[in-house]
C-alpha cells in the first residue's frame, strides 16, 4: 500500500466515521437519556436521503433540497415522538422495541409506495463536484472535504451545547438521573421532544449530505443502524465525546478492513466491540 493510497483510505475512514457521528449521536442520546431503544434510528437516514433525492429532482438544486428537507425531517420526529413514543416512557424495553421494529417496517414500505423499490442517485452538487490536489501525487473529491467540514463543525456545536449552555447541563444530567432532573421541575416532557427531534434531524441530514456519495436504495438505513449501535457502545451509552471516537474507530476500521481484509471486515467492527467491552464493560466514555 504507497502513501498516496493510505492517505485515501485515511481521508475516507474519516470522512465515513464523522458520518457515523451524526447519526450514532442521536442515537445515544435518545437511548441514553429517553432510554428509548429507536430501533427506526437507521430509517430516518433512509428518509433523509430519499427526501433530498425527491426535492433535488422536483426543484433542480441539491442545497435548496436540504434546506426545504430539514424542517420535513423535524417535523416527522416530532410526529412520531408525539404519537407513538409519548405512551412508552415508563414501560418495558421490549414494547419499545417492538414499536420502534414496527416503525420500521411502516417506513420502508411508505418509502416503497413514493419512491418505488428502483436504485436512485444524486449527483455531486456544484461547487463541489471536482477534485482538489492535496499534495503531489493525491487528488481527493472536493464534496468528501465539505462533507467532513460540515460534520466537524456539527460536531463542534453539538459538544459546546453539551458542555458550555445550560441545556447541556440538563441533558448531562438527565443521561445520568432522569428522576433528578424531573423532581428540579424541568419539563422532561419538552426535553424529551427536543432531544428525540435533534436526533431524528441529525440523522435525515446525515442521509442528505451523504446521498451524493452512495446509492439510494430501499431499506439503505437498516445495516447503518446496525454499525451505529456498535459505535454508541463502545463509545458508551448517553456519551457525546463517546458516539465521535466510536464513530472514528468505527469509520477508520469499516475502511481499512474492506481493503486490507476484505473476507473479513463485516466482523472487524464486532471484534473492535468485543475487545473495548472486556476492557471497559460501559464503554470507553460512559
Amino acid at each position: 500500500m504507497d502513501l498516496a493510497f493510505f492517505s485515501v483510505q485515511l481521508l475516507n475512514g474519516l470522512q465515513y466515521g464523522l458520518l457515523l457521528f451524526l447519526i450514532a449521536s442521536g442515537l445515544t442520546l435518545i437511548f441514553g437519556i429517553m432510554g428509548i431503544i429507536n430501533l427506526a434510528h437507521g430509517a430516518m437516514y433512509m428518509i433523509g436521503a430519499y427526501l433530498v433525492y425527491d426535492l433535488t429532482m422536483r426543484l433542480g438544486n441539491f442545497w435548496l433540497a436540504i434546506v426545504v428537507a430539514i424542517p420535513i425531517a423535524i417535523a416527522l420526529g416530532l410526529i412520531i415522538e408525539r404519537l407513538f413514543l409519548d405512551t412508552l416512557y415508563k414501560r418495558d424495553h421490549l414494547y419499545q422495541v417492538l414499536l420502534t421494529f414496527g416503525m420500521i417496517l411502516v417506513l420502508n414500505e411508505v418509502q416503497r409506495i413514493i419512491w418505488g423499490g428502483n436504485v436512485h442517485s444524486v449527483s455531486v452538487p456544484a461547487p463541489f463536484d471536482s477534485s482538489i490536489q492535496l499534495t503531489s501525487n493525491l487528488r481527493y473529491s472536493v464534496y468528501r472535504l465539505f462533507v467532513m467540514g460540515v460534520c466537524l463543525a456539527l460536531a463542534g456545536v453539538i459538544y459546546w451545547i453539551i458542555r458550555h449552555t445550560r441545556l447541556g447541563i440538563i441533558i448531562r444530567a438527565g443521561a445520568v438521573n432522569r428522576d433528578m432532573v424531573e423532581g428540579l421541575g424541568i419539563n422532561v416532557r419538552t426535553l424529551f421532544t427536543l432531544i428525540f427531534s435533534a436526533g431524528v434531524a441529525l440523522t435525515a441530514f446525515a442521509g442528505m449530505i451523504a446521498a451524493p456519495l452512495t446509492s439510494i436504495t430501499p431499506g439503505m438505513g437498516d445495516s447503518i443502524l446496525i454499525t451505529c449501535f456498535v459505535v454508541v457502545v463502545i463509545g458508551g451509552i448517553g456519551s457525546i465525546k463517546g458516539a465521535f471516537w466510536g464513530a472514528i474507530i468505527i469509520g477508520m476500521a469499516t475502511t481499512f478492513g474492506s481493503v486490507l481484509i476484505p473476507s473479513l471486515a463485516s466482523m472487524v467492527i464486532y471484534l473492535i466491540m468485543a475487545a473495548v467491552l472486556l476492557v471497559k464493560p460501559r464503554g470507553l466514555f460512559a
